[in-house]
């Protein structure tokens, strides 16, 4: 008997069955429906208040801005009658409109910059002080900032008297300033310089509040890193602190451009519902031709054209967004 018929055969195991593939569920059609429809359900009161607050009046802010529409309309004495463009033809031919424009566009980027200028300062401030003061600060803030605009506007009116107005008594006691009985709104730009700082006031506690909470999320490691490699304090803060913050920044002053492009209370109320003609901005302008001359078509066409301006704002903030998104 040979070796090879000695020696028993190695039993080789047999092969293992391929592990079967889950199949995984599909989605069922009905889960899918509801959980897209359940956004919309939510946002659903909030979209029909929004109909019903502003659906009608800007639909008949736009019906009224291509009709002739004065005193005898408004009473029924004559029916409302189509006239096209003409009313964007007549305000746009007006050398008053181009005045006002002008003047809100530069009443409203002073009030931005300042603004902001002044908002990121008191923020820079509030991330060096004691927590005490911080706190204090904060409670004034949120104090002014709810203070009723009337009520602002008013204080202000008292500050800014000619006879009792204690701005004035305190500045004539510096050197060589005699203020008193000087009339802050004897010329269009005091008058809006001070209407000015009274739209900055009521605005820059929402700047503060926003930006500090933005400063919360900057990286202090980047800061450290940033002054050992020499920079001074200008430097982290153009190179680290002012890229990380810029969404925000170009958030606040989209919302402050609006904001301050629809001035209206302040304006009217410090010139006791009668701004004079270099006091008039937008939406007074808007509101002295409908409500005061009667031209109602004309004071719906200086508004609307006012929305379109401002939705140019809107656009221009919308592309900025996407930059940032991209770079991110």
């Amino acid at each position: 008997m040979s070796a090879a018929d000695t020696t028993t055969p190695a039993k080789v195991p047999p092969p293992r069955p391929a592990p079967q593939r889950a199949v995984p569920d599909r989605p069922r059609r009905g889960r899918t429906s509801n959980g897209t429809a359940v956004p919309w359900v939510l946002l659903a009161p909030c979209l029909l208040i929004l109909v019903l607050v502003m659906g009608y009046p800007l639909v008949r802010l736009v019906t009224l801005s291509f009709q002739k529409f004065g005193q005898s309309q408004l009473w029924g004495f004559q029916p409302a009658e189509s006239v096209g463009l003409a009313n964007f033809g007549t305000v746009l031919g007006d050398g008053e409109f181009w005045a006002v424009v002008l003047r809100t566009i530069v009443f409203a980027a002073g009030c931005v910059i300042f603004t902001m200028v002044v908002g990121m300062l008191i923020a820079l401030l509030l991330q060096r002080v004691s927590g005490w003061l911080k706190t204090l600060i904060n409670i004034v803030l949120v104090a002014s900032w709810g203070m009723p605009v009337i009520v602002a506007t008013t204080v202000f009116k008292w500050l800014f008297d000619s006879d009792y107005g204690i701005l004035n008594a305190l500045l004539s006691r510096l050197p060589g300033v005699e203020l008193i009985g000087h009339n802050w709104f004897a010329s269009g730009p005091q008058g809006l310089a001070v209407i000015m700082l009274l739209v900055v006031w009521g605005a820059v506690p929402f700047v503060v509040i926003t930006l500090s909470a933005g400063l919360t999320q900057v990286p202090k490691e980047l800061e450290e890193a940033a002054r050992l490699d020499g920079a001074t304090g200008w430097g982290v803060f153009r190179h680290v602190t002012l890229p990380i913050l810029k969404p925000i920044i170009v958030m606040l002053t989209t919302l402050s451009v609006i904001w301050d492009m629809g001035v209206f209370p302040q304006v009217f109320v410090m010139r006791n519902g009668h701004p004079e003609p270099e006091f008039q901005l937008l939406q007074t302008y808007s509101y002295d031709r409908a409500f005061v001359v009667n031209d109602y078509a004309q004071g719906s066409a200086i508004a609307l054209l006012t929305v379109l301006l401002l939705l140019g704002v809107v656009a221009v903030y919308m592309r900025q967004m996407l930059k940032i998104g991209e770079v991110e």
